[in-house]
Order: structure tokens, then C-alpha cells, then sequence
């Protein structure tokens, strides 16, 4: 008997927005910025495409595109997504080194 692997999708996981700040949290700390752009579409994907697009004035296919694992969003981009997904940046001073 084989069984079947389904593709997990983050996005169905994100159902509060503890949830999706704590998710971000997390990408933030990787320090990656194509696996923050990533997690930022998935959150996304969470709220729903279409009303960010809305929100934001940007088209879906736009938004898709800039928070796709291949995608390269404009740092102003970023912040209108992230201000419709209530999501803020803060900055903290890091310990030297």
C-alpha cells in the first residue's frame, strides 16, 4: 500500500494573528530576506489574496509575483503589504560581537 504525500501549505496553519506574528517573528529572525519576502506571501495567502490586493492598490497577480519564493518585492511594496497584513518592523540595537 503506498501513501499519498499532500503538500502542506503554511498558510491554512495561520488562523489568528498570533499565529501569523509569531510566524513573522521567526522569519525576521533568519535574517533572510527572500524567506522574509516567502512568509510574508503566505501571509498573505492566510488573509486572503484578493483583499490585500485591495487594500494595498496592487493587482494579485503583482502581489504573487514580488512574495513568490523566486520574488524580489521593493522595500516599499513590502511595507504596504505588511501595513494591510497589520504587521509591523521595529528596530532593537544587537548585542556586539
Amino acid at each position: 500500500m503506498t501513501e499519498k504525500l499532500t503538500t502542506f501549505d503554511p498558510a491554512e496553519a495561520l488562523k489568528s494573528d498570533q499565529a501569523i506574528a509569531d510566524f513573522m517573528a521567526a522569519a525576521f529572525e533568519s535574517n533572510d530576506a527572500a524567506y522574509i519576502a516567502h512568509a510574508l506571501g503566505v501571509v498573505a495567502r492566510a488573509k486572503g489574496m484578493t483583499q490585500i490586493a485591495r487594500q494595498t492598490g496592487l493587482s494579485r497577480e503583482q502581489l504573487y509575483r514580488s512574495f513568490s519564493a523566486e520574488g524580489n518585492p521593493t522595500l516599499r511594496t513590502t511595507l504596504i503589504v505588511m501595513k494591510a497584513l497589520g504587521i509591523e518592523l521595529s528596530a532593537k540595537q544587537v548585542a556586539a560581537h
